[in-house]
């Protein structure tokens, strides 16, 4: 048989390979195919092995490879709902989500790597069946034991996972009770019977802040340590300041901008205006100098993908030595930079975009309210404050005032979402939770951090070398109907363009201020797809771009890190550099950072959550107004108006009628007394259960207020770019 495999051993040769065969291919197969067999057998395994767990070849249960489209099958992570029902979400985005009947789950759970078989579309959503589990994600197990006879079984919290884990022996099994609450590690998927985990840590309770983060901690099966030959290879590493071969920027004024308890600072900038326009300086911390492509503290801070924050607490991806010293930049301090430089006319059209390594020293390190009430609010005691720097802060505001101008003229959606800021007492206990103030100093930052990543994206795209995209993909239709309808229901018209689309970003902008603008814009970004990371660019729906990727905080986010060395293997070789990362290496990096992310993303809610039902429960029986911010089949959430809060109120504690749910309407509607609850209407709660261990929190109906506190106390909200 000729050897059809001669060349260097790559995905797009073994994939023309599969394509030219027509057919599933065993090792066998392979063997006759490919030259030098003997030679090449292992670095062909490994292969095989790096595009099953990427999705591009599909591993048989005869112990053959073939290629999923052709069998109509896709590789994705398994997303269960609390009805049993699941979705798989492809991992290279193909064709929107798959839903799963539970039927057709089988033994896989939440989380899980999986093969699904498309069985048929209905109404343009396909439908299909687990196949096969390629690699179990979850590595922890937290909820609650319960004990038959002499023998444990932990059930998990979250009502995704439908297993229950058999408990092994231990030496914590002594101390076990029926009902705690624990953490454990997964030591056994069986087929067709119980898993089985060992006990980590016993918790009964979660009545703090730290033992919340803890929990959530071991639940996501993160680290805050790092592993020895990491600690070991960063304390090796010096402050090397050396200019050599960089441009020297450190005559200007660069400042950083954060928040109140920011610890690194991974971006400066500085703003010159001119006769013609604006020169903007984005540096950003050349973290790639110091982790050094395959170093320990490289392969550690990939597996991490980013940096996780909590409530007074962050899970670092590199070491502190690393993060708050060596790549931080610290105020007064000289640190080894790569600088965008983008001159802009007045109108804010850009002219010209250049890259270089660099050197600064930032001659402040400043906060989002120092910079607010000396710009916005003109206090004399901050302006005073802020001293020879407020000319170049005022010239920043005008800037960012222009180009913000411009991404609305251009369709960008702005979400104006609201966090949570946490108020602590002098014993670390919460005080309160409010909703953090929308400051126009953080629309600064934001707009100079997205003229960055525009411009490093467009460049590296136009040098024709592969890239880690950040993409956002088009919403689907069935998703923005649900919207149109929502919008109907309250009271808002709108009406289709010429090409039968929803003008999105002028519904945002016309809710700005109004009673329902928080409402509007959560359940619209509910409905718009996950932004991702992706070696292939399909554009970024949400901020209205052709291209863009993540080039600015390369300490805690590792795409960051990827981009500073693409562009830096460019720009060091005059514009001819070559490509540091293939495509192909950069999608398998893209769906495992894309993974991280959601992990982190997870953590950081379910801690945010807890602590909130934590802090409510002292507040047990006491009476608060609100605004309904979604409606389900078994009650209805309340959003409260004077703690940044949301409970929900059961169907079944309304005694006064029985209730059907509209699903198209929004609303639930009394069968005798015809009496409707709807999303955005205000009533009057009592809080009547809080439990941070199962995460819940009820409240009792009162009654509806007469008129209520106007819902712009909800829009109080701090600018967040959630794509």
């Amino acid at each position: 048989m000729k050897k059809e495999l001669a060349d260097s051993l790559t995905e797009k040769g073994l994939l023309e390979l599969f394509e030219r065969a027509k057919r599933p291919l065993s090792m066998n197969d392979l063997k006759k195919m490919v030259a030098l067999w003997k030679e090449r057998k292992n670095e062909l395994k490994k292969l095989l092995r790096d595009m099953v767990r990427a999705g591009s070849l599909i591993r048989l249960k005869n112990d053959r490879f073939g290629i999923p489209d052709e069998m109509n099958l896709l590789l994705g992570t398994l997303w269960c709902t609390r009805s049993g029902n699941g979705f798989v979400v492809p991992d290279r985005g193909e064709g929107g989500d798959v839903f799963v009947p539970a039927r057709f789950i089988k033994d896989a759970i939440h989380g899980d790597k999986v093969v699904v078989r498309i069985e048929h579309v209905r109404q343009r959503r396909r439908e299909g069946r687990i196949v096969k589990v390629t690699e179990r994600k979850t590595k922890n197990i937290t909820g609650f034991l319960r004990q038959h006879k002499t023998l444990f079984f932990l059930v998990p919290d979250d009502e995704r996972i439908s297993a229950h884990f058999i408990v092994e022996p231990g030496k914590k099994t002594g101390e076990l009770r029926d009902g705690d609450l624990v953490a454990a590690k997964v030591t056994r998927f069986a087929d067709g019977g119980d898993p089985e985990c060992s006990i980590l840590k016993l918790f009964r309770n979660l009545d703090s802040i730290g033992k919340i983060t803890q929990f959530v901690t071991y639940k996501q099966g993160l680290s805050g340590r790092f592993p020895r030959t990491v600690e070991n290879e960063t304390k090796q590493m010096g402050l090397d300041i050396s200019t050599g071969g960089r441009v020297d920027l450190r005559a200007l004024d660069h400042v950083t901008i954060d928040g109140e308890f920011a610890r690194d600072f991974d971006d400066a900038v500085c703003v010159e205006k001119t006769g013609k326009g604006f020169v903007l300086y984005v540096s950003i911390a050349d973290v790639s100098h110091y982790v050094r492509r395959d170093s320990a503290a490289d392969r550690e801070a990939f597996a991490r993908g980013t940096s996780v924050y909590f409530p007074g607490a962050v899970i670092p991806m590199l070491p502190r030595k690393l993060s708050n010293i060596v790549c931080s930049l610290n105020p007064e301090e000289e640190r080894l930079t790569v600088t965008v430089r983008l001159r802009y006319d007045r109108a804010g059209n850009l002219l010209q975009a250049s890259f270089d390594r660099s050197v600064i020293r930032s001659s402040r390190r400043l906060t989002y309210h120092q910079v607010e009430d000396g710009l916005v609010k003109k206090e004399a005691k901050a302006r005073r404050a802020l001293g020879p720097l407020l000319r170049r802060l005022e010239d920043m505001g005008e800037l960012a005032h222009i180009l913000k101008g411009r991404r609305e003229d251009r369709g960008n959606l702005d979400f104006d979402l609201p966090e949570p800021d946490l108020v602590l007492d002098m014993e670390g206990g919460i005080k309160t939770i409010l909703r953090s103030e929308r400051l126009f100093s953080q629309s600064i930052i934001e707009e100079f951090m997205i003229a960055a990543n525009e411009a490093v994206a467009r460049f590296i795209t136009e040098q024709k070398v592969p890239l880690i995209y950040r993409v956002h993909e088009h919403p689907e239709r069935e998703k923005l109907a649900d919207f149109e309808r929502l919008l109907r229901t309250l009271g808002i018209g709108c009406k289709t363009d010429s090409r039968g689309r929803l003008p999105l970003q002028s519904i945002l902008r016309d809710a700005r201020e109004k009673e329902h603008e928080f409402l509007i814009s959560r359940i619209l970004l509910k409905s718009m797809k996950q932004a991702r990371y992706s070696a292939l660019n399909k554009g970024h729906f949400g901020l209205a771009l052709d291209l863009y990727s993540h080039f600015t905080s390369p300490i805690r986010r590792y795409p960051d890190l990827v981009c500073h060395r693409i562009l830096k293997a460019i720009i060091g070789d005059g514009g001819k550099g070559k490509a540091p990362y293939g495509e192909e290496d950069l999608e398998r990096m893209a769906i495992h950072l894309s993974e991280r992310e959601r992990a982190a993303m997870e953590a950081e809610r379910e801690t945010e959550d807890r602590v909130k039902v934590l802090f409510m429960k002292e507040k047990v029986g006491r009476e608060y107004e609100g605004i309904i911010s979604h409606i389900t089949s078994f009650g209805f959430f309340v959003e409260l108006f004077d703690v940044f809060v949301e409970g929900l109120v059961l169907l079944s504690s309304l005694y006064d009628d029985y209730y059907t749910f509209e699903e198209q309407r929004f609303r639930l509607v009394g069968r005798k007394t015809h009496r409707v609850f709807r999303i955005g209407d205000h009533v009057r709660v009592g809080v009547e259960m809080a439990d941070p261990e199962k995460n819940l929190l009820h409240f009792a109906l009162l009654k509806t207020p007469g008129g209520g506190r106007p819902a712009t106390s909800l829009n109080k909200t701090r600018r967040t770019d959630p794509l």
